[in-house]
């Protein structure tokens, strides 16, 4: 068992809750355990120069965390300019551009903020899967207000981490097993089970390939739960083919 009375294969308490900003075309914030993430997706005016003419959107994504999110106070220049931020802001934008249909989408850009306002593990994570249904929110804002005439969504994302500790595979970790997990993963899916990103480091030993195959089957497993849960929010106008 574990220190939260989890089960190996058991992710957190996940809530999404959507709309959560007044301004943003769409938002939601997402609480997985005890980490807590503001996602908003806004419409920006224009695209890249390098898409300028070809009749093609983009997605990008930008991810902080607040000075307070975590044990200590980090100093805003730091946490807004770290190469960790930037390192995540753009696993969360390929992340979510496999999900969206960008030539339907036209000459538009979708920026999506994630503000981390308590971290526990699993905050880049945490991130794709909110990110996901605050941008799905944003994209049919607009078809609602008639800027795109069809929604240009072509499927499900979300992330979870699983880690080797000394109790074996571990599924969602949290700050305390992420620190000390002799192997920390973390997986992005698609709806259709196919994988964006498999990011994986050893700190200890390291993992042979019979392990790798059973953290890909447990990591599918969280991310299914996790599809559950971003269809309650978003099924209504997106609703998940079956597997």
């Amino acid at each position: 068992m574990r220190p939260d009375k989890r089960n190996p294969n058991e992710i957190r308490p996940v809530s999404i809750e959507p709309d959560y900003l007044r301004y943003a075309e769409g938002s939601a914030l997402i609480t997985v355990g005890h980490t807590k993430v503001i996602c908003s997706a806004s419409l920006e005016p224009g695209v890249p120069k390098w898409l300028m003419g070809t009749g093609t959107g983009w997605v990008t994504a930008e991810y902080n965390m607040l000075p307070r999110s975590t044990h200590t106070r980090i100093r805003r220049d730091k946490a807004f300019g770290s190469g960790r931020s930037q390192e995540i802001s753009r696993l969360i934008g390929r992340s979510l551009r496999a999900a969206v249909d960008l030539k339907a989408l036209g000459e538009r850009q979708i920026s999506v903020d994630c503000d981390v306002i308590q971290a526990d593990g699993g905050t880049r994570t945490a991130s794709i899967t909110g990110g996901f249904v605050a941008l799905a929110l944003a994209l049919q804002f607009l078809k609602s207000q008639g800027q795109i005439s069809t929604l240009p969504l072509k499927q499900y994302i979300a992330a979870v981490s699983v880690g080797i500790g000394k109790q074996g595979l571990l599924l969602d970790l949290n700050y305390d097993e992420d620190s000390t997990c002799e192997t920390d993963m973390n997986f992005v899916a698609t709806g259709d089970h196919r994988f964006v990103e498999v990011q994986g480091t050893a700190e200890g030993s390291p993992f042979s390939q019979n392990q790798l195959s059973e953290m890909t089957s447990l990591a599918l497993k969280g991310i299914v739960e996790l599809f559950a849960l971003q269809e309650k929010v978003i099924g209504s106008f997106f609703p998940k083919p079956k597997d």
